[in-house]
């Protein structure tokens, strides 16, 4: 057994794909049409995993645009997607000059959270041992839901 794929639903392909690869950091692998099932399917995978991503060798994210308008739950039930980064404060602080709230913030210099323009939540998790604490993230309170 290999683990292939998490799909989550979005509702506006455009912000979801700003969100994932032009703030996340994400890179689209592929995309599929679906004008009789009237969806559309964009495979993405983390740059480290973008190139075995391309013949099916890593794991990716499938975001789903259903054709016909939906409204989808909170997402809490879900869960999370998580992601290892090379240095979590200057991840945070990328997310946070482009607009994106960090819900839970790296105090302990390891792990941190975000949620997509659909509310789903990202966890962002520290490449190896935690970073010292620094401000101005060791003192930054939680924000919303994570």
């Amino acid at each position: 057994m290999e683990y292939l794929h998490t799909m989550v639903r979005v509702t506006d392909i455009d912000s979801s794909l700003d969100f994932y690869c032009n703030r996340l950091g994400l890179v689209e692998i592929s995309r599929k049409e679906s004008p009789q099932g009237r969806y559309t399917l964009i495979f993405l995978a983390a740059p480290g995993d973008a190139e075995r991503a391309k013949s099916n060798r890593a794991p990716m994210l499938e975001l789903t645009y259903n054709w016909e308008p939906e409204e989808y739950g909170g997402g809490r039930n879900f869960g999370h997607l998580a992601y290892r980064v090379e240095n979590i404060y200057e991840t945070c602080q990328r997310l946070l000059e482009h607009g994106v709230t960090i819900n839970r913030p790296p105090r302990d210099g390891y792990m941190a959270f975000v949620r997509s323009p659909d509310n789903i939540s990202i966890e962002l998790l520290q490449k190896g041992e935690p970073l010292p604490p620094v401000e101005p993230w060791s003192s930054m309170p939680n924000t919303g839901n994570w």
